[in-house]
């Protein structure tokens, strides 16, 4: 035996929509984010840059990741002459660099490179 049961549907009452209030927006984080991480996108064009016009510079990091010396790794991203922070993460597929900026004491934007050094057929996770 079926049983049907009534649906009931109570649409919105605009007395109780008028009283909902919201609060205070405030863009001045979103603000310093956003101008953050432009100067983010700018070093990271410089890293692309010497690694789009160095292969010498290229097989150097490459070496270094292979021999698993991430202070060495580091020190040549570094050595490019950028300012910011960034983490450094290296597997037999390729290279990520997280530019990573603070405004006061909150972390406000975090930028992710992933360049790929291995040819190796499928999906793989850099």
């Amino acid at each position: 035996m079926y049983y049907c049961y009534p649906i009931y549907f109570y649409p919105p009452q605009p007395q109780f929509l008028a009283y909902r209030q919201f609060p205070e927006v405030d863009p001045d984080l979103l603000y310093d984010s956003a101008n953050e991480t432009k100067k983010l996108m700018k070093e990271a064009s410089v890293v692309l840059d010497r690694f789009a016009s160095s292969k010498g510079f290229d097989k150097q990091v490459m070496t270094a990741a292979q021999e698993s010396n991430m202070d060495e790794v580091k020190r040549l991203i570094k050595s490019i002459g950028i300012t910011s922070d960034v983490d450094v993460h290296v597997n037999p597929d390729g290279l990520r660099l997280e530019f990573v900026s603070m405004v006061g004491n909150t972390e406000c934007c975090r930028l992710t490179v992933a360049l790929r050094w291995n040819k190796i057929v499928g999906p793989v996770k850099l």
